[in-house]
């Protein structure tokens, strides 16, 4: 060190830059906005086998409690039954297809409970059960043709779409 002079650093000093990286800097425009994903109108969960069976038979147990606290109307909770197969069988992953058909008349039976009649006792809440899928066994058998019909249509659609790559690749 020199005696009465500023000490020296050893670090390097701000460098400046070439006037071409000045000019590339003062050029750069911003990265353009990404692209909008497509918004879809219903969300795309896809359910398990057993997922889809929790599914279907809480929101047919919440259906049932509603329409037995607000209407008491076996019609009601017969029609509200059919968008319910619809989604499940919708809803259910492609390796679980087969389940939506088998959990959709369990999950109306156990909807039915809160509707059907209380005729005192077990036995009485019983035969109301019974009685309640008896009249309403043609939206049963709806909802489970329902369901049946686009789980057939999603099983030939990914059956189509795996044969379509394997003709790709051979």
């Amino acid at each position: 060190m020199a005696p009465g002079g500023p000490a020296r650093s050893t670090r390097p000093g701000p460098q400046r830059r070439p006037r071409s990286e000045q000019a590339a800097a003062a050029v750069r425009r911003p990265l353009p906005a990404p692209a909008p994903q497509p918004v879809s109108r219903f969300p795309n969960p896809r359910l398990t086998g057993l997922g889809s069976g929790l599914f279907c038979g809480a929101v047919m147990l919440l259906l049932g409690y509603l329409d037995s606290l607000l209407f008491d109307s076996l019609a009601l909770y017969s029609v509200l039954f059919l968008p319910v197969c619809a989604l499940t069988a919708l809803w259910v992953r492609e390796g679980d297809l087969l389940t939506a058909p088998v959990v959709v008349p369990i999950a109306f039976a156990v909807g039915l409970l809160p509707v059907a009649g209380d005729g005192g006792g077990i036995s009485g809440h019983l035969m109301g059960l019974v009685t309640g899928l008896a009249t309403e066994a043609g939206w049963l058998y709806g909802g489970t043709l329902i369901a049946g019909l686009l789980v057939i249509v999603r099983r030939v659609r990914l059956v189509a779409r795996r044969t379509a790559a394997r003709r790709r690749q051979g």
